[in-house]
C-alpha cells in the first residue's frame, strides 16, 4: 500500500510534537455544478516542533500515534505565508 500524501496550511502548533493541519479540497457539487472548498483538519506528529502557524507543509500517512494522529511531518514547503 502506497503512502498517501496531502499538502495544507499549519493553523496550530500549540500541542508538543503535534500540529494541527487544515488541507483544502475543492469538489463539484453534484446537483447546482458548483465549485465548493472543504476543508478538513489533521493532526501530524512534529517531531522537533520545527513548524509554526501559517507554513505549508507535506504531510504523508502513517501508522497511528496517538488516537487522533494517523499523520506524519513530510517537510515544511513555504514558511509562513501569513507573514507580510
Amino acid at each position: 500500500m502506497a503512502l498517501k500524501e496531502k499538502i495544507g496550511i499549519v493553523v496550530s502548533n500549540k500541542m508538543d510534537k503535534t500540529i494541527v493541519v487544515a488541507v483544502n479540497n475543492k469538489y463539484k457539487s453534484k446537483l447546482y455544478s458548483k465549485i465548493k472548498i472543504r476543508v478538513k483538519k489533521y493532526f501530524v506528529h512534529d517531531e522537533f516542533n520545527e513548524c509554526n502557524i501559517g507554513d505549508l507543509v507535506t504531510v504523508v500517512s502513517s501508522i497511528p500515534l496517538s488516537r487522533k494522529k494517523r499523520w506524519a511531518l513530510k517537510k515544511i514547503i513555504n514558511k509562513n505565508l501569513f507573514e507580510n
